[in-house]
């Protein structure tokens, strides 16, 4: 009996230290040392950060800057003189002389002088749209660009002629200027795309002989009186030459 008593008293001590164990209240953490975690952070490396300098020298290498320098200055100044040489400032203007900086356009030029429509309209008046002022320059640079091209690579055609797009200036413009004389009955106000469907013809399919006549070719006009183009030669140095005596300009023999 004394066994079992003793039994029953460790079994219950045990169940008492059990409870006691697993309802024992957590030890409260350390707070952490924010004076460690700071000094971590200060002692770890700053991220790079890739100054201008450093992309300057990645994209243009110290040995590469004079050639580059030079390269861009060689540029420049070609651009300069081919808008000399080509009178491109020109084409800003309304001034029909020039039309006539390739002289491939005599005829053109020719026929329109010696016709009624120089008395009242300029080249821009019919080749150019007037809807806007940025549509204007921007079909004036587009048209430009393309003659130029032509024009500089000898692509341009024995009898030249208007394109597609042009045709449709030039018919808005023949109507713009003409459109007292239009009315709902025989003389109708016909753009390019009804002409092209047939419900119309455009003016010139009528007035053939304006302004530029029926003859185009390059050789139809060679003795024509046109403007002669002004010299890309600066002033100040055809003033030097001129000063030269003509012993100054003979060669040395």
């Amino acid at each position: 009996m004394l066994a079992v008593a003793r039994l029953m008293e460790a079994i219950h001590l045990k169940s008492k230290w059990s409870f006691f164990l697993d309802n024992k209240v957590s030890e409260p953490k350390s707070p952490p040392n924010l004076a460690n975690s700071t000094l971590i952070r200060v002692m770890q490396p700053a991220p790079q950060r890739h100054s201008s300098k450093f992309s300057l020298s990645r994209l243009c290498p110290p040995r590469w800057r004079l050639p580059v320098i030079l390269a861009c200055g060689a540029l420049f100044g070609l651009n300069i003189v081919l808008l000399r040489v080509s009178n491109a400032t020109s084409y800003l203007s309304d001034d029909p002389k020039a039309c006539v900086n390739c002289h491939i356009m005599t005829p053109q030029f020719a026929t329109w002088e010696r016709g009624s429509h120089a008395r009242v309209a300029t080249c821009n008046d019919c080749h150019v749209p007037h809807d806007n002022v940025l549509n204007k320059y921007y079909f004036k640079a587009k048209d430009g660009a393309r003659h130029a091209f032509m024009f500089t690579f000898h692509l341009e055609p024995q009898v030249i002629k208007v394109h597609e797009p042009g045709m449709g200036v030039i018919q808005q413009n023949c109507i713009r200027c003409h459109e007292h004389l239009l009315d709902e009955g025989t003389h109708l106000a016909i753009s390019l795309a009804q002409a092209e469907t047939g419900q119309g013809k455009l003016c010139w399919d009528c007035h053939r002989e304006t302004p530029h006549g029926k003859v185009n070719s390059l050789s139809s006009a060679e003795w024509a009186r046109t403007p002669d183009l002004d010299s890309v030669m600066p002033d100040w140095l055809h003033g030097q030459l001129s000063d030269q005596s003509p012993s100054e300009n003979e060669p040395a023999k």
